[in-house]
């Protein structure tokens, strides 16, 4: 009989090599999946943003100025699932309002911010860039 047997299994090196592929690979898909979810979730603030939008001209149609509340335009002060604050800005009046979506806590989004539109459409003016309504 043979008394020494080979033992089959990976040595020291190869499990190294293979944790630093892993490692890189995790380095590389991680920022990919945050940008994703960011992107994500910007999409709830802008939808809310669209439906109060839509709220307000539907309002304004039986009114003789765009309303200064958001439930008497039967939307909701948080964005569908829950990541922005929706708000009327300013004073409504006959002609021009200003609706914001705020990232609520704990989502932050350092990059694009409020999100803002008015009866022209999306508004830049100190809110999120172009740039971040296609991102």
């Amino acid at each position: 009989m043979d008394t020494f047997r080979r033992l089959a299994g990976f040595t020291l090196i190869e499990l190294m090599i293979a944790i630093a592929i892993i490692g890189i690979l995790a380095s590389i898909a991680y920022p990919a999946y945050t940008e994703y979810v960011k992107q994500a979730k910007r999409a709830d603030g802008k939808s809310a943003l669209l439906s109060a939008q839509m709220a307000q001209e539907k309002y304004r149609t039986t009114h003789t100025a765009y309303s200064a509340s958001l439930d008497a335009i039967g939307v909701s002060g948080t964005s569908p699932d829950g990541y922005y604050t929706v708000a009327i800005t300013g004073t409504p009046n006959a002609t021009t309002y200003t609706l914001t979506a705020t990232p609520r806590s704990p989502f932050t989004d350092s990059t694009c911010g409020t999100f803002a539109v008015n009866q022209d459409g999306k508004d830049y003016t100190g809110y999120a860039s172009a740039d971040c309504w296609k991102k």
